[in-house]
């Protein structure tokens, strides 16, 4: 089985060697850079499994990183910040990352939010199945409207024109179409979507369902408010 080889960006030379260090135990092969310039630099060369970014470095900040990053690739972004409730958080997901870890993190804890994301990524189409009207073609396409997906070949259109989707989006978007018009909560999504089996930052779920929203069309997806959201079939 190939190695997963993480690209890791820290500026704390402690932090970035202990973490490192205890990825490295676990398996995982590590390219580690003190600044968001050298990181950018390193993705390029080695094209990684997966990137963690802190959001405060220097040279290019993560957020700016992660978008770089994204504009080339849909390589899993997980984004570490200082704080919880930091803006930051929020920019992070927005660029385009996938999940993001607090600091000071346990080492535990982060390995298992990399797997989390690995297995979603490698598993785009374990949606759980839902009870919906949605209208089946030939090839496991499911139509909504001019909203075409294509369960088996991983692909969405919009009137005809291919729509780019992130791993994480896609799977969000297979979980509302299994459903169609049923609303699903964002603590369901988090289970279902980010493999969470605790309690998560429910900001994740909001980000991504915008930025879906963005290329699948703004009334696609609707918000109930206190319950969820769910696919307008």
């Amino acid at each position: 089985m190939a190695e997963t080889h993480v690209l890791f960006v820290e500026d704390d030379d402690v932090i970035r060697e202990a973490t490192q260090l205890a990825l490295e135990r676990d398996g995982f092969v590590v390219t580690a850079m003190p600044d968001g310039l050298l990181g950018l630099e390193a993705f390029r060369r080695n094209r990684p499994d997966i990137a963690l970014l802190d959001v405060m470095v220097p040279g290019l900040d993560g957020v700016s990183l992660c978008r770089r990053i994204r504009d080339e690739s849909t390589v899993p972004v997980i984004m570490l910040s200082a704080r919880a409730d930091s803006i930051d958080v929020v920019l992070g997901l927005e660029a385009g990352a996938d999940d993001y870890v607090t600091k000071p993190f346990d080492g535990a804890v982060l390995v298992a939010r990399i797997r989390a994301v690995l297995r979603r990524f490698g598993h785009a189409s374990g949606h759980g199945a839902g009870g919906g009207e949605a209208i089946r073609t030939e090839g496991g396409v499911l139509v909504f409207g001019d909203l075409e997906i294509d369960t088996e070949g991983m692909e969405v259109r919009k009137g005809g024109e291919q729509v780019g989707l992130t791993p994480t989006e896609m799977r969000l978007l297979l979980e509302f179409s299994s459903a169609p018009g049923t609303v699903l909560s964002r603590d369901k999504l988090l289970e279902r979507v980010w493999d969470y089996g605790w309690g998560g930052d429910t900001r994740v779920v909001d980000v991504h369902v915008q930025r879906l929203r963005t290329k699948v069309g703004q009334d696609r997806i609707e918000t109930v408010r206190g319950f969820g959201y769910k696919l307008r079939a």
